[in-house]
């Protein structure tokens, strides 16, 4: 049996060991400071506080973007804003969750836009406005997680094809002296894919789309601003399009004009016409096979180098 008086010194011992080797370690690291915009995987909200214009503190009255990281295996330093559709009254999340998904398989790190509706009592300026915010929050994040800045790019259907077509021509530089950091960078994205897109407001144009966008009297020189076709220039990025004959929705003219424009202004887009088709297919869903765009589309991003 061991003395009371031994445990008692062993005891005591031990304290003083567990003490001395604490006081060697060294102190804890500072934590580091804050990022501006923390690595998180929910939503993002685009402004810290209200959004410009916002009409309250409603969901939908708050723009977001919600990451999708992409494959650690295949991460190639892309980034991708996903612009749903929706005839600006909606968003088909197909053409969000469904996409981001499919390009993180591919390396890309993608971002669905939630963009405030025209039902939610919003008009032009407030789709546009989110849209090139997220791509200015898309450059930053890229910086901050060692993506490449110079490889942002934009996909939309639908009317989320005209918000994209719109941020391919109506797009802006950063102001180097802003104090928002975001508002330093360009809201150009560096390439745009668009499917089965609105793209003109005026003889084809998805009637439901441009009365959420402008309201029920536009002015008609507004809709000629935001006919996309007719504001292209020599410093529209690289599109890529598709579209089927069979669209009923969204005619196959918005595509085949915008591609006419693009080639007059010098630019040399990738366009794919496909015959059978509703509107609405995105990728594919049971019964609604796609065209093989998809396939195409990955080509031609390898092509430009925008997945290397």
């Amino acid at each position: 049996m061991i003395p009371i008086r031994s445990l008692r010194f062993t005891f005591l011992n031990l304290i003083i060991i567990a003490t001395v080797c604490a006081a060697d370690q060294p102190a804890p690291a500072a934590p580091p400071a804050p990022l501006p915009y923390p690595l998180i995987l929910g939503p993002i909200r685009l402004w810290d506080g209200d959004a410009p214009g916002a009409l309250g503190q409603r969901p939908q009255d708050i723009p977001t973007l919600t990451p999708f990281p992409a494959d650690a295996a295949k991460n190639n330093g892309a980034s991708m804003l996903i612009l749903p559709g929706g005839g600006y009254g909606n968003l088909a999340e197909h053409e969000g969750t469904g996409y981001a998904e499919w390009f993180a398989t591919h390396g890309i790190t993608a971002y669905v836009l939630k963009y405030r509706l025209g039902t939610n009592g919003y008009r032009h300026p407030a789709m546009l406005n989110d849209a090139a915010r997220a791509v200015r929050l898309l450059r930053v994040f890229a910086q901050r997680d060692g993506r490449d800045p110079n490889r942002i790019g934009v996909i939309g259907s639908s009317a989320g094809g005209h918000l994209a077509a719109t941020l391919a021509t109506h797009f802006a530089a950063g102001q180097a002296d802003a104090t928002d950091v975001v508002e330093r960078e360009s809201s150009r994205p560096d390439l745009a894919i668009l499917c089965y897109p609105v793209i003109s407001l005026l003889e084809f144009a998805h009637a439901g789309s441009r009365k959420n966008l402008l309201g029920d009297k536009p002015d008609p020189e507004l809709v000629k601003f935001l006919s996309a076709e007719l504001q292209i220039t020599k410093d529209t990025p690289p599109c890529f399009l598709w579209h089927t004959v069979e669209d009923k929705t969204v005619p196959v003219e918005n595509t085949l004009m915008f591609a006419a424009a693009l080639r007059r202004a010098g630019g040399l887009p990738s366009v794919h016409i496909y015959e059978k088709g509703a509107h609405g297919l995105g990728l594919g869903r049971l019964g609604k096979p796609a065209p093989p765009w998809a396939d195409q589309c990955i080509y031609w991003l390898q092509e430009r180098k925008f997945i290397r």
